[in-house]
């Protein structure tokens, strides 16, 4: 392929790629349309082909010492999205959690423009000089790339008119917020309770922080010194079927041995999705309202294929657990002999296992039909404070965290309809 030729392929995908944004709602705004066919991602993974490059796929760019993914370019549209909530204008300075490959603080170089300023971090060397020589290679010259722990923000550059994080944060670190202008905007993927992470815009309220608007996502979570300590566990001796675990969730191991094999107590809810909604404000009522909160359950196809799982997704579904245990989501078609796919409406049913796995399944279904007949219509709303500030916010559900304290609200939320 000649020069010429590769340069018009790159226009030809990149331009596919904003369309595709445009026409899907994910990007409304002219500037970060300009952005997305402006800035030429290919030259931040310059190790995958032209069409990954502009693929609207995650692109995973390194790994830690047992393969798991620590660094990536995000998919497109989570990146626009986010550059949505974010509501950059020219002008303004920015600082960034998480350079990753350099395209992110590129896409805000041009939203800022030549009078703004970009600062991004990152934890790892490499990361650093390959986002560097990236950003250099794009021409971004208001970009400044930090070698340091995210966690401790951007000092040097403060204030900042926004914050961004693209690592995903168990809790929020002061210096996000005492780096913010008055007048400033944090938007962080928010891992709310359990294996549930919503990307929230945060403006200061008082003494507290408020959120304008949330979408689910989900990101590599942030390491350093506020490294969300986050493991896996076995349900099947194979690893076909694991576990998620988080901090502020109590799992017994050693109880759930066999949890799978177990019967199987299935109970359905007269709870529907209609086509494309989605289950996301499902799992976070669970979230917030189940004791031991939702756990991402991955599984392998086969683990579907044999019928050893009842999934709701061919990547899994989501699940918890009461010592020896286990409850998990599941849906089925309400009419099965409808064209697959089309209006597809899907009742939500829970299946429990192992001992007290009926009752955690019968939790699961009256804490949805809850949902369904008291809040369904409505979105919720957050707020954090910063541990020991002022009086203590309230709301509906009220969690303690290391370094603020979280508001999840519906009642007080927005009606959709």
């Amino acid at each position: 392929m000649t020069e010429n030729a590769a340069i018009d392929t790159c226009d030809v995908l990149r331009f596919g790629l904003a369309d595709l944004l445009r026409t899907e709602g994910v990007v409304s705004s002219h500037l970060i349309d300009s952005a997305v066919r402006t800035v030429p991602r290919h030259v931040f993974v310059p190790t995958v082909p032209l069409r990954q490059a502009y693929a609207d796929d995650v692109v995973h760019t390194k790994r830690d010492s047992a393969g798991v993914a620590i660094s990536a370019a995000s998919q497109p549209r989570i990146v626009a999205m986010m550059l949505e909530q974010l509501g950059v204008e020219p002008g303004q300075r920015v600082l960034e959690i998480g350079a990753g490959t350099g395209y992110n603080a590129a896409l805000l170089a041009h939203l800022v423009g030549d009078h703004g300023q970009v600062t991004t971090i990152d934890v790892d060397d490499d990361i650093v000089t390959g986002a560097r020589a990236a950003l250099d290679t794009a021409g971004c010259a208001n970009v400044r790339v930090v070698l340091g722990d995210g966690a401790f923000g951007g000092p040097d550059d403060a204030p900042y008119d926004r914050v961004i994080a693209t690592v995903g944060a168990w809790d929020v670190p002061p210096a996000w917020l005492e780096q913010l202008a008055p007048n400033g905007r944090l938007v962080v993927p928010m891992r709310v309770r359990g294996s549930i992470t919503r990307s929230i815009t945060f403006e200061r309220a008082g003494d507290c922080w408020r959120s304008r608007d949330s979408e689910m996502c989900g990101f590599m979570p942030l390491r350093g010194i506020a490294a969300d300590p986050r493991r896996t566990i076995a349900l099947t001796p194979d690893g076909e079927v694991t576990l998620e675990v988080h901090p502020e969730q109590t799992i017994d191991q050693d109880a759930l041995a066999g949890v799978l094999d177990r019967p199987r107590d299935e109970q359905w809810t007269g709870v529907c999705l209609g086509p494309q909604e989605s289950a996301e404000w499902v799992w976070l009522w669970l979230a917030c309202t189940l004791p031991n909160t939702l756990s991402r359950m991955p599984l392998q196809p086969s683990a579907i294929d044999r019928g050893l799982v009842r999934s709701m997704f061919g990547w899994g579904t989501m699940a918890t657990t009461d010592h020896g245990a286990l409850a998990y989501l599941t849906l089925r078609d309400t009419n099965p002999d409808r064209d697959a796919g089309v209006g597809r409406v899907c009742e939500i049913g829970a299946i429990g296992q192992g001992p007290g796995g009926a009752d955690l399944a019968r939790r699961l279904v009256d804490e949805i039909r809850r949902w369904d007949r008291e809040y369904r219509t409505r979105t919720p709303h957050f707020a954090i404070q910063p541990a020991g500030t002022g009086d203590p916010i309230t709301g509906q559900f009220v969690f303690d965290l290391p370094l603020n304290r979280l508001a999840v609200d519906w009642v007080h939320g927005t009606n959709r309809r």
